[in-house]
């Protein structure tokens, strides 16, 4: 594991973090679903969490994996995610109960691991990333016009929300239990 905190991987997962005002900025310009702006707030979120996999492949081809990347790549994905689920939210196109589900197991997981980070890192295993993945996915398709164009799309996307707060709660619960059976490292 290297040391150098400041290497390609961690500049990626910080653009990320970065991407986060610039994607809610264009959002908010005109925030009418139907706007070319919303296809540009779609792009700017689809390049923002894209590099999810690529921060991390980088980092384990070109053996740069650092604890400083493994803490900061789920705050990234934290922020990212959970802009777009406020900002929807606030502007009525999904309910808070979602919003709020998926924030409280998010924000929740990761006072945990900034709880424990003095004795061990905790990082992904494949259900956070699975769960980011579906989080991802999910509401690409919520803030993208397409249900403006194909109206019954409104339904499935609504079916994938509650299957991805239902997935983010799972992953939640697995954090917890792995913690009560005795902290496991990886979880």
């Amino acid at each position: 594991m290297k040391n150098d905190w400041f290497n390609l991987p961690n500049s990626i997962t910080l653009a990320r973090i970065l991407a986060v005002p610039m994607f809610l900025a264009v959002l908010w310009v005109e925030p009418d679903k139907s706007s070319a702006w919303r296809w540009l707030a779609v792009l700017l979120f689809v390049a923002a969490i894209a590099t999810d996999g690529l921060d991390g492949a980088i980092a384990r081809k070109r053996n740069l994996v650092t604890d400083l990347g493994k803490l900061l790549d789920p705050i990234a994905d934290k922020a990212l995610i959970g802009s777009v689920l406020v900002a929807l939210s606030l502007l009525g196109e999904i309910n808070w109960w979602f919003t709020s589900l998926i924030l409280f197991r998010e924000l929740g997981i990761t006072a945990y691991r900034m709880a424990v980070v003095k004795s061990r890192v905790i990082a992904a295993n494949a259900g956070g990333k699975a769960k980011t993945i579906m989080q991802g996915i999910t509401l690409g398709f919520l803030l993208s016009p397409l249900d403006v164009y194909w109206p019954p799309l409104a339904t499935i996307e609504l079916i994938a929300l509650v299957l991805t707060t239902a997935v983010t709660l799972i992953t939640g619960a697995q954090y917890v239990w792995a913690a009560i059976r005795g902290g496991a490292s990886r979880v």
